[in-house]
């Protein structure tokens, strides 16, 4: 197995071996199952086919089931050959592409500084976080405390001037993105023989995204300084109306996007418009009011930017990913998104969040790639909630405190299989408990409701985590 060489230069690549594509025919193969020994260390993972057959003569046993993990019976890792493996990480917003994959050297037909890095990869994981719902969740809670605090209640202690904030702190929904991410390099670990990490460490520059002729000065102090709002859209807007032109009249600010149809109170969604144009256009979409002059509308469009959002949180948590995977221990190659890009064009690979996973750092060839991904989606493992409350905000139903209920919990991973009545079939999913031990059963397909307890048999403890699987993209 090769670590790759980080000192290498993209423009030293033209003229290595598999510049401009791939030398090895790229193909998709099933993914890999993760094989432990009989004390529970990794070892290679094997094939679908090898897995099923150690099952078959009794020498494994399955150890988890998603993703499928078997324990041979009767193999020590010392009796093994063990390669090891290596994980590509491309982070993201909503999104993190985790790629497991075996290296090589190849051996080059023409004489070379290097020999190339080729690539195969065995298991492909998404990670979808939800720290957007995290954030709505705080801002619902800050919403309501806010108005607690106005309300004429007995006077309470403030807290607000004894609270601190340790160095490197992150916000809860940006601290979970980094935390999702360590949760399954550690699974990992325990799963296949990781010998190195490679990440990619995503840097936006948010001012150049606004504003792609920023330089300069203005780059130094920023798009709007020394200006006030009102100021800085008369000056991008040449004190004219940007709907009719019109100028020497009073401007009012208008949305481009109306608020009521979603629109924000960021300088990017406002413009100038006359009383006349502001008054006609309402709370119309832009491209509605200026359905009839299409040149005007790509030009104000032109001025609307992209959301920033995405972009801020992937570059605050890039350093404090960075740290949390030096801490394993394990070799860490850090490259940039650039590279990552520059990779998946020399090997003529489609995009995707797992497929950029597996071109982080230095590579030359990726020779194939798992044919489905393992979609993780994080649902949590419940909530402190002991009510539930109506849309006056007074509770309605109280829930037990007990979540185990006829030795199953809401998460589990389980299979009923009924033989009569209306839910007649076998159905596999996450299982909603209830104390009456009717369960409900979130499938593939659907939801199953009021499925008795004595038909259910557990599959897999819940571990905070929903799972499915998707194609991933073909080799082009």
């Amino acid at each position: 197995m090769v670590v790759p060489r980080q000192g290498r230069h993209p423009g030293a690549a033209a003229a290595e071996p598999g510049a401009g594509g791939n030398a090895h025919q790229q193909q998709v193969t099933e993914p890999r199952v993760f094989v432990l020994d009989r004390n529970g260390l990794p070892l290679q993972p094997c094939t679908p086919a090898r897995a099923r057959q150690l099952l078959r003569t009794g020498r494994a046993v399955v150890h988890r089931r998603t993703p499928f993990v078997i324990r041979l019976r009767d193999r020590n890792r010392q009796e093994s050959v063990v390669q090891g493996v290596q994980i590509g990480v491309d982070p993201g917003s909503r999104y993190t592409g985790i790629s497991l994959f075996t290296g090589s050297d190849a051996v080059s037909p023409k004489p070379v500084a290097e020999p190339a890095v080729v690539r195969a990869g065995v298991f492909s994981i998404e990670v979808q976080h939800r720290g957007n719902q995290i954030r709505e969740k705080l801002t619902a809670r800050a919403a309501l405390r806010r108005g607690r605090r106005s309300r004429n209640l007995r006077y309470r202690q403030p807290r607000f001037d004894n609270r601190t904030r340790s160095v490197g702190w992150l916000a809860p929904s940006l601290r979970h993105r980094v935390e999702t991410t360590m949760s399954w390099i550690s699974r990992l670990q325990r799963w296949a023989p990781v010998a190195a990490l490679h990440v990619e460490r995503v840097a936006f520059d948010t001012q150049l995204l606004q504003d792609p002729e920023i330089a300069g000065r203005g780059y130094q102090q920023g798009t709007l300084h020394g200006y006030e709002l009102r100021e800085y859209l008369l000056e991008k807007w040449q004190r004219k109306c940007a709907y009719c032109g019109v100028s020497g009249v009073p401007l009012n600010l208008d949305h481009i996007r109306p608020r009521s149809r979603g629109g924000s109170d960021r300088a990017s969604n406002l413009t100038l418009a006359c009383i006349s144009c502001n008054q006609t256009k309402g709370n119309q979409p832009v491209e509605v009011f200026l359905a009839g002059r299409p040149e005007m509308l790509a030009r104000i469009l032109a001025q609307v930017r992209k959301p920033l959002r995405d972009a801020a949180a992937v570059s605050s948590t890039r350093w404090a990913l960075w740290k949390s995977l030096t801490v394993t221990g394990l070799p860490v190659h850090v490259a940039s998104g650039g590279r990552t890009k520059y990779n998946r064009h020399r090997t003529n690979t489609p995009k995707s969040h797992t497929l950029d996973a597996l071109h982080v750092g230095v590579v030359d060839e990726v020779t194939g790639w798992p044919v489905r991904v393992l979609v993780a989606t994080a649902t949590g493992r419940g909530t402190y909630t002991r009510t539930r409350t109506d849309r006056y905000g007074f509770p309605r139903l109280r829930l037990p405190r007990t979540k185990l209920h006829h030795g199953f919990q809401t998460g589990d991973l389980v299979r009923a299989v009924v033989r009569t009545g209306a839910n007649q079939g076998t159905h596999v999913g996450r299982v909603a408990v209830r104390s009456t031990g009717r369960f409900n059963i979130r499938t593939a397909t659907g939801l199953v409701q009021g499925i008795g307890h004595r038909y259910v048999r557990l599959l897999q403890r819940g571990d905070g985590w929903t799972y499915s699987r998707q194609p991933e993209q073909q080799p082009a």
